[in-house]
């Protein structure tokens, strides 16, 4: 090899290319262990996830969208045994939970109004 490299674009200079003995060098492949050695060794830190035992996804609850006019939304926090139940008496009633919340609050009005003197 000379000083001048090929021009490999060039139409002249590709005829005297000749590529027939170039044969590719077959890959070194080195074991997952000395991999993992050499990695440890330049610090490398691997960004593959780490497997960790899968939880389990809690049930789906049902979907609870109806159109019934209500539009206003009511934000609160409760315990979630609070919750639980306030979903199980729904659904055992076949109620909308804002249907469900509208029973509530009759039944809190007839217990807790204000008396009229």
């Amino acid at each position: 090899m000379g000083d001048v490299r090929t021009n490999l674009f060039a139409d002249d200079d590709a005829a005297d290319l000749d590529l027939s003995s170039f044969r590719p060098a077959k890959p070194v492949r080195q074991s997952e262990e000395a991999t993992k050695t050499a990695a440890a060794k330049a610090g490398f830190v691997s960004r593959e996830p780490k497997v960790v035992p899968a939880t389990p996804v809690p049930e789906k609850p049902a979907r609870r969208v109806w159109r019934t006019g209500r539009n206003v939304q009511l934000n609160l926090k409760a315990t979630p045994e609070t919750v639980a139940a306030f979903y199980a008496i729904a659904d055992a009633q076949g109620w909308v939970l804002g249907e469900a919340l509208e029973k509530a609050v009759e039944l809190l009005r007839e217990k807790y109004a204000p008396k009229a003197g």
